[in-house]
């Protein structure tokens, strides 16, 4: 890439055959609830190995279903990570019921499962897992203390299509799992997300709860419990069906390009590198790295605005959902309540990924990266 535009953080992998997709949706006249949305369904269902597959509007919403599907509410507790984008906390806010936040291990940037045991109380409804930046790293861990506890798991797999941890695919873990799409994603409808179970009874009522409480035969205007407007339309679903058709395609792109970065950031004492076990076959949803010990916060801010002068797409991916201005506002989170997330938060770099980049750009934000910290340390 490295145009007179710079190289932005992300961009979807966008052909032919999802505008062709798109062009014969409009021409139907069915632009939802059309044939689109099962076939989408179909092809997630047979990916993963799942019984069911529902195709919701977000990721978020898919969470929210799946949450409500499991009777969590107002005076429920779920456990989740403080180190994730903001919609997995949220969305248990969005049923009544309180995020009670694990700290993270460094290693994997994944709730720490060594720490879950400890916040299990009798409020305890569910656990809400993330695989942060498409890692699987601990799920297994995760969902054996959830089984020991009869707990239910939800696997926020919204970064995570693609990737396996001893052959087991992300979003098969627990008792059901999530995907999301937006545009930064393995693989776009532009906006949407889908549920996946083994569990149909679950799926039958997230169905129920992505269309207004609507329920099996009682027709348009019949409305069984408090429902949604978290349909996918069939515009949405047909981008789907046609990126799904290239997903190993695109993983393979997103592998080369992370390789890329691996190769070139190796050897630079100011980096931590992601940490992939060796059991995990990774999809790369974004490349995050992280400034060494003896970088400040400050530090990596001047890095990134560095980078931004230059025209390179970056980010600090993620901060603390506890130090969101809203959770500390209302549930009264303060600075060192969870510090490995804090401590990993402070440091991290997210470089422009996608697969549109070439050896070249790659080597661009390198270089840049590499200036950018030279200045920093006053080198």
């Amino acid at each position: 890439m490295s145009k007179a535009h710079g190289i932005p953080l992300s961009s979807p992998d966008i052909t032919a055959a999802e505008i062709q997709a798109v062009v014969e949706v409009m021409q139907s006249g069915h632009l939802s609830l059309g044939p689109r949305i099962p076939e989408f369904e179909s092809q997630f269902r047979q990916y993963l190995g799942t019984r069911e597959a529902v195709a919701v509007s977000s990721g978020t919403a898919g969470l929210h279903c799946c949450l409500l599907g499991l009777d969590v509410g107002r005076g429920d507790e779920v456990i989740t990570t403080p180190f994730s984008f903001i919609a997995s906390a949220n969305s248990i806010l969005m049923t009544g019921a309180r995020p009670v936040f694990v700290d993270i291990d460094s290693r994997t940037m994944n709730m720490d499962p060594e720490k879950v045991s400890a916040v299990i109380t009798p409020r305890t409804k569910a656990i809400l897992a993330v695989e942060a930046f498409g890692n699987p790293a601990s799920m297994n861990d995760i969902a054996a203390i959830a089984a020991r506890h009869e707990l239910p798991l939800v696997e926020d797999a919204c970064e995570a299509l693609g990737s396996a941890y001893k052959e087991k695919k992300a979003g098969t873990f627990g008792r059901c799992g999530v995907f999301a799409f937006y545009p930064n994603k393995q693989i776009t409808t532009g906006e949407g997300g889908m549920i996946v179970t083994n569990d149909r009874e679950l799926a039958e009522t997230c169905r129920s709860l992505r269309n207004q409480g609507r329920h099996g035969g009682g027709g348009w205007l019949a409305h069984h419990r408090l429902g949604y407007n978290y349909r996918l339309s069939d515009i949405h679903a047909a981008i789907g069906v046609a990126q799904m058709q290239r997903l190993e395609e695109i993983i393979t792109q997103r592998q080369r390009v992370a390789h890329q970065y691996v190769q070139l950031l190796l050897d630079n004492p100011h980096i931590v590198l992601p940490t992939i076990d060796k059991d995990t076959a990774m999809s790369w949803f974004v490349f995050v790295v992280r400034l060494t010990d003896d970088f400040t916060v400050t530090d990596r801010d001047a890095i990134l605005q560095q980078l931004r002068k230059c025209n390179i797409g970056c980010s600090n991916y993620f901060p603390p959902i506890h130090l969101q201005p809203f959770y500390q506002e209302e549930m009264g989170y303060k600075p060192g309540d969870y510090p490995v997330t804090e401590y990993a938060s402070d440091r991290t770099v997210a470089l422009p990924f996608h697969n549109h980049l070439t050896a070249n750009d790659c080597e661009m934000v390198v270089l840049q990266l590499n200036k950018a910290i030279a200045q920093t340390r006053g080198a």
